[in-house]
Parts: C-alpha cells; sequence; structure tokens
C-alpha cells in the first residue's frame, strides 16, 4: 500500500476506470446514485462504488478496498493509466 504522499493529487475518473477495466473488473453504471459507479472483482463478485471526484484522500481507501477484495495493487494500477 502506498503512502498518501506517493499518491496523486487528482485522478481523472475516466482513465481510472479504464485501467480497471484492463485489469479484468466489471464496471457497473446502472443504478446507484448520481456519478457513483460499481467497480466488480469477477472472481469473487466483490465490488467497490467509485465515487465522481478521486482525490488523494478517497483514492487512498478506494485502493486499499480493492487490494483487499482482489489483490490488485497500486503498482500494477498505475501501470495501466
Amino acid at each position: 500500500m502506498p503512502s498518501r504522499s506517493e499518491l496523486p493529487g487528482e485522478l481523472p475518473r475516466k482513465s481510472f476506470l479504464s485501467a480497471f477495466r484492463r485489469l479484468g473488473f466489471e464496471i457497473n453504471t446502472v443504478g446507484g446514485k448520481g456519478d457513483h459507479v460499481k467497480v466488480i472483482w469477477p472472481a469473487t463478485q466483490k465490488s467497490v462504488t467509485v465515487v465522481g471526484d478521486i482525490r488523494k484522500d478517497v483514492l487512498y481507501y478506494l485502493l486499499k478496498e480493492i487490494e483487499s477484495i482482489s489483490g490488485v495493487t497500486w503498482e500494477q494500477i498505475k501501470k495501466e493509466l
């Protein structure tokens, strides 16, 4: 898990979601509230909700949750951005 100082200040959600698609996640945009998107790990069907504004503090907790459900690390995501 990276430290917060190693994370980018803001990350465009479109490129963030594209990286997840390339890593094998499913993106569900149906339902939900406003600009929230559900990212699903197909092997376990567990999901994480990605908000519209991905700031550094939000990104830290998203990465922590993603790593716990799928084992995908920040280094792997960074390669796909």
